[in-house]
């Protein structure tokens, strides 16, 4: 069972790739998987519909995968599977399941696990792509033998993604540069070592580089894959884009129809001087790995990689 499993911080482009992956035959971007539990089952927040534009217990797809576990009360088992993973999944206990998978983590993941089997026998016979950037979720994932995982670590500019959170969205509250590059950092850093325990499991892309050469990178993560389509994208950067039955994520993930993947700078001009210091200086033992400038603003000067 071929597991996608999308990871790195958030505002880096995850849903648009899941999306143009859902797209091929047999493949499925089933969306943050981590909160089905907490948007999806409980609806609690903002983002509880699914991709198909239902709540997810209304989608005909996941009310009939949720129906396959084996629990009399879902509210009580989506309740259990909050805890474990607040106890033992965050970001910070990503060394600790790369070492050790503790009973509450195996239970946890045998659910998720689940979960995927389920999608597979309903369309995702060939891939499931699931987005819900967790490195310690990854990390417990490696270690089971009936998952095939592929890690995708998707990066951006760290001042684009602080840009990103300075306004509120509807499904998410905004953020501090400081504390979304500190966040940028750590899930970086946690990613980069499931990458080391991955043995060839692992692909790293840029957020710059999938937006301005889609078509190309959209190849590479199938190669990486193990999957022989051709990439749904265009020589023009556009995709057309279905239906998806994606659980939490950015809402474009309920666009349908021509999308054009285009690059967004305007964080270049409009992030505040301050501000982009912050994150600059908070970033700055990573930037050089993914090669971003230490100078970011005005013009873009890009090279792809």
């Amino acid at each position: 069972m071929k597991v996608i499993y999308i990871t790195g911080w958030l505002r880096s482009g995850s849903t648009i790739l899941g999306n143009v992956l859902n797209e091929l035959p047999g493949v499925l971007h089933a969306g943050e998987v981590h909160y089905l539990w907490k948007n999806g089952v409980l609806r609690h927040g903002t983002n509880s519909l699914c991709g198909c534009g239902e709540q997810v217990r209304q989608c005909p797809l996941w009310s009939s995968v949720v129906s396959t576990l084996d629990t009399p009360d879902l509210g009580r088992l989506a309740t259990q599977m909050m805890t474990w993973q607040r106890r033992a999944l965050r970001t910070r206990h990503t060394r600790a399941r790369l070492a050790h998978t503790p009973d509450e983590v195996r239970a946890a993941v045998d659910r998720t696990v689940a979960l995927y089997r389920a999608l597979a026998e309903r369309g995702a016979e060939r891939a499931i792509v699931d987005s819900s950037k967790y490195p310690a979720e990854a990390a417990a994932l490696l270690q089971r033998s009936d998952v095939d995982l592929r890690v995708v670590h998707i990066v951006r500019d760290p001042r684009a993604t602080a840009y990103s959170y300075l306004r509120a969205k509807r499904y998410i509250d905004p953020m501090s540069p400081a504390a979304s590059t500190s966040n940028w950092v750590g899930f970086n850093v946690a990613s980069e070592l499931v990458g080391n325990a991955a043995n060839g499991r692992y692909l790293r892309v840029r957020h710059e580089d999938l937006t301005r050469e889609p078509k190309r990178i959209v190849a590479e993560v199938l190669r990486f894959a193990g999957l022989d389509d051709e990439s749904p994208v265009g020589d023009d950067g556009k995709v057309t884009l279905g239906v998806n039955h994606t659980v939490t994520g950015n809402p474009d993930r309920l666009s349908q129809g021509v999308v054009a993947i285009r690059p967004d700078e305007r964080w270049r001009t409009e992030l505040p001087l301050g501000h982009s210091a912050v994150s600059t200086a908070l970033a700055l033992p990573l930037l050089r790995r993914y090669r971003y400038p230490l100078l970011a603003r005005g013009e873009p000067s890009w090279t792809s990689v």
